[in-house]
């Protein structure tokens, strides 16, 4: 008589065969796709999801469910096969047109595109920092609202990850903080394989990573056989029962396991296996069934409809409880949740606007920045911030601020440290999970460090806000490390992304307010250093700012030329137009604080601001050129800066660049007299 482990081995391998069946047959039928790791990770999976993962096929979105994240995205038909097995809406039909045009199966997973995907994922290491992000929003919230004996948030956040993933620096900036808070429902689920696109990584990663997470101060649970669902199960149990930190388990697979002629080889990491060779694994494996054909045992195996069903149930039956015991703090989990803001919102807007306006000062618009924090922060309980290493120069902290910590999981303010990339990733879990709208800040150059994280949110199309100051020449005597030059402009090129670069106190709030209010992409705030005048304006002028241009300052006849101009050179466009008045000539003054959204505004009103009559059009701005022939015209005038910056104090800068009157206003004077 067998033994009962090995029938449990049996029925298990069988479950994780259907895994690897689909990912195979899937990436044939495709022509294209990443066979090696769903079918070397399909044993982790199988015991992953049938034994530990709370999730709901039927409710994708319930709030409690564990958040399951593939890192190493390139396998995403790992994921795919497990939502199609589950019961998730993700028909067979779906996995076999993976890889196709408007299918719900991309290359790599997309948030947005399929039922249970939680992050867009692919750049390695990503995936990670997202699940750091998505970890630290269980925490906080968890610290928020669960009361002794009703936990609301009670929920595990894991990550599947490979060796490339562990070789990007965002791995080492998101775990070094992961193991730093002590996220402990946060598990890490490494497949070791050994082998990338280039082969053996021998060659190239020898890192002695089990000693590399503990150093940040994780648990890390070590020579786990990735394909014995017994050994697999004891590791994940003992990583459910950390409760101190976060978790990396060690899984020893083989890449491709099951073909006999590719497992273990780079051959079957990027690129179909092959008919003949598919062929070969069926027999390998025990697998005898045509392509994506799943018997009706296994999916009864596999279904979790009714299983997550009774989850969220029970979870429902205890919120209801909650909601008896804790009317208020449900009713605030329930707006944060939905993505409403607070009822009196429009009112406190309105008060800080006024707030703003009476003071009517000359400020850098980073401090106009914090002053805004100052007056939403305590209205806004969703509101979490954060800055690299910055917060005294981004300025992005308040009064009563909470620092989040181990100890103080009920915070609203992270200290990222020197961290950009990973702090961005971070961030975007944050708006992933739900209940929360996060910032992060540094200098404006450094967004460079974090880019790719900033093109995934914009790509996700979620609410994620980036405070970038020091935003030109104008920080002066740090030199060119540290001046922006081409940033403003390659931020405005990510599909998606609004940036603002506010001229005053009052641009800068109303940036701040369409950045909260916005919830199908991601802003980017850019702030000056150096103060910036206040200007006077009327409400129809106040009005028009959210249309992201506007007449700041017109004449009263004709006018002979029209200055644009963002941020900082703003006052210097209004200076010359005001010079020139005084000789008789008719300027108009636009402000531009947001290209994006004025592209966005009919052509009527864009007119309206660029009247084709006027024939004289410059553009001013304190960095690259490209990109303002589209409002000047081929024969406009761009004032702009397109090498490196230089060290000296911000006056000398901007003189000896040829951002002054005395160095604009002849250009000005010349085109009109053409």
């Amino acid at each position: 008589m067998r033994k009962l482990s090995e029938t449990v081995r049996d029925k298990r391998r069988e479950k994780a065969n259907a895994i690897r069946a689909l990912s195979m047959d899937a990436v044939q039928r495709a022509n294209s796709g990443h066979p090696g790791m769903p079918m070397g990770m399909a044993d982790i999976a199988e015991v992953l999801w049938s034994d530990f993962l709370r999730f709901n096929p039927r409710n994708p979105n319930w709030i409690d469910r564990d958040r399951f994240i593939v890192s190493n995205g390139h396998g995403s038909m790992l994921h795919y096969a497990l939502l199609h097995l589950t019961g998730y809406d993700l028909p067979l039909e779906e996995l076999k047109n993976f890889r196709q045009l408007h299918s719900r199966t991309p290359g790599h997973p997309e948030y947005g595109d399929t039922p249970g995907i939680e992050t867009t994922t692919g750049p390695l290491g990503q995936g990670l920092g997202n699940a750091v992000g998505l970890a630290l929003a269980e925490k906080i919230l968890a610290g928020r609202y669960n009361r002794e004996g009703c936990e609301l948030i009670d929920h595990h956040t894991w990550v599947l990850l490979g060796d490339g993933c562990l070789m990007e620096g965002i791995s080492h900036e998101a775990c070094s903080l992961a193991g730093t808070l002590g996220l402990d429902k946060l598990i890490a689920i490494w497949d070791n394989n050994g082998i990338s696109i280039d082969g053996d990584v021998q060659g190239w990663f020898t890192d002695d990573t089990p000693a590399r997470f503990r150093a940040y101060g994780w648990r890390v649970i070590e020579d786990v056989d990735g394909h014995d669902p017994i050994t697999i199960k004891e590791a994940i149990n003992a990583a459910v029962n950390e409760n101190r930190r976060p978790t990396l388990i060690c899984c020893k697979t083989v890449i491709g396991w099951g073909s006999p002629n590719k497992q273990g080889k780079e051959s079957c990491h990027g690129a179909p296996l092959g008919l003949e060779e598919i062929d070969l694994t069926r027999e390998t494996i025990g697998w005898h069934y045509p392509p994506f054909e799943i018997p009706e045992d296994i999916y009864q195996a596999w279904d979790a409809k009714d299983s997550g069903s009774k989850l969220e149930s029970e979870w429902k039956e205890k919120f209801e409880y909650y909601k008896s015991s804790y009317p208020d703090l449900a009713a605030e989990f329930e707006r944060r949740l939905s993505g409403a803001l607070p009822v009196n919102w429009a009112a406190v807007m309105d008060a800080a606007l006024q707030t703003i306006s009476d003071k009517a000062e000359a400020l850098a618009s980073r401090k106009a920045s914090q002053r805004t924090l100052e007056l939403i922060a305590p209205n806004l309980p969703e509101l979490i911030g954060g800055s690299a290493d910055l917060t005294g120069s981004n300025l992005t902290s308040w009064p009563g601020m909470q620092i989040v910590s181990q100890k103080n999981t009920n915070g609203n303010y992270i200290f990222y440290g020197v961290r950009e990339f990973g702090m961005a990733a971070i961030s975007n879990g944050l708006a992933l999970h739900g209940g929360f709208i996060p910032f992060c800040a540094t200098f404006l150059t450094f967004s460079d460090y974090a880019r790719n994280a900033l093109r995934m949110s914009a790509l996700m199309k979620i609410r994620s806000i980036f405070v970038f100051t020091h935003d030109s020449i104008g920080l002066g005597e740090d030199g060119p490390t540290h001046q922006p030059v081409e940033h403003a402009e390659s931020l405005r090129l990510i599909p998606n992304m609004v940036v603002w670069r506010p001229c005053d106190a009052l641009e800068t709030i109303i940036a701040w307010r369409q950045a909260i209010e916005r919830v199908d992409g991601p802003t980017c705030l850019l702030l000056s250093r150096q103060k910036l005048p206040y200007y006077e304006r009327s409400n129809e002028q106040v009005s028009l700012i959210s249309r992201g241009g506007y007449v700041l300052r017109d004449c009263s006849e004709t006018p002979e030329a029209i200055i644009v101009a963002t941020g900082s050179e703003v006052a210097l466009a209004v200076e010359i137009a005001q010079v020139l008045a005084q000789k008789k000539r008719h300027i108009r003054v636009v402000s531009m604080p947001s290209t994006e959204l004025f592209d966005q505004q009919e052509s009527s009103y864009r007119s309206s601001v660029f009247p084709e009559s006027v024939k004289v059009k410059v553009a001013i701005e304190a960095g690259t050129g490209s990109g303002w022939n589209r409002y000047v015209g081929s024969s406009g005038y761009i004032i702009s800066i397109d090498t490196f910056g230089a060290s000296a104090p911000a006056e000398d800068l901007f003189r000896y660049f040829g951002l002054s009157v005395e160095e604009v206003m002849p250009i000005v004077e010349s085109a009109i007299n053409n």
